[in-house]
């Protein structure tokens, strides 16, 4: 099982963002929904590897979030709320936000039980974060005009600018390489959450 611990960062200095994120984070169908724990801090359970990618990216984009992934097992059943629930997922969770923070990208990755896997799902978050944040405003927009429609020529049209432009920009924004590193990461996980024995 995986377990997000995740603590907004510079909280003091501004507004209380954990409604909104757990929100947007909410389609993503977590096992238990994230919910905030305690302060800035929110805490959810998810099953799906690909879906902690994508949590994780999310929460990535901003800067905004030390993000903590525990990986292992969970005590069944499971309560309704995050914050009564128990296992070695939880507590690897707590252990890797508290890394994060000092962490590149300012995500960590913890699994007591499959301490090597871990440790190669955070170097690609990590690597992956480094490459996210050298993107500039340019090299985001053409991304996410490809995330949307999925065709360079619809996203030239849609900027206003050549097709061998949109090219430019996405290469420049490492999107090729982020693109086929996603499903490596979701299968370096999904390794860790077997080692780990948190999936029988």
């Amino acid at each position: 099982m995986f377990v997000l611990t995740v603590d907004q960062a510079g909280s003091r200095r501004h507004p209380d963002l954990v409604p909104s994120t757990t929100e947007a984070l909410a389609p993503l169908r977590p096992r238990l929904p994230f919910t905030r724990t305690v302060g800035d801090e929110f805490q959810g359970v998810l099953e799906d590897p690909v879906s902690v990618v994508d949590a994780i990216l999310t929460l990535m984009r901003s800067r905004t979030w030390h993000v903590g992934l525990g990986i292992g097992a969970v005590e069944e059943p499971l309560p309704d709320d995050p914050r009564a629930a128990r296992g070695t997922a939880f507590l690897a969770a707590r252990r890797a936000v508290e890394l994060a923070k000092r962490a590149p990208g300012l995500v960590h990755v913890v699994a007591p039980d499959a301490p090597a896997e871990a440790e190669d799902a955070a170097v690609v978050l990590q690597l992956l974060a480094d490459l996210r944040e050298r993107r500039t405003d340019a090299g985001w927009e053409a991304v996410d005009a490809m995330a949307a429609s999925g065709q360079q020529a619809e996203v030239a049209e849609r900027l206003g600018v050549t097709r061998q432009a949109v090219g430019q920009r996405l290469r420049a924004a490492g999107w090729a390489l982020e693109q086929r590193t996603l499903p490596t990461l979701a299968r370096l996980l999904a390794r860790a959450e077997v080692v780990a024995g948190g999936r029988p």
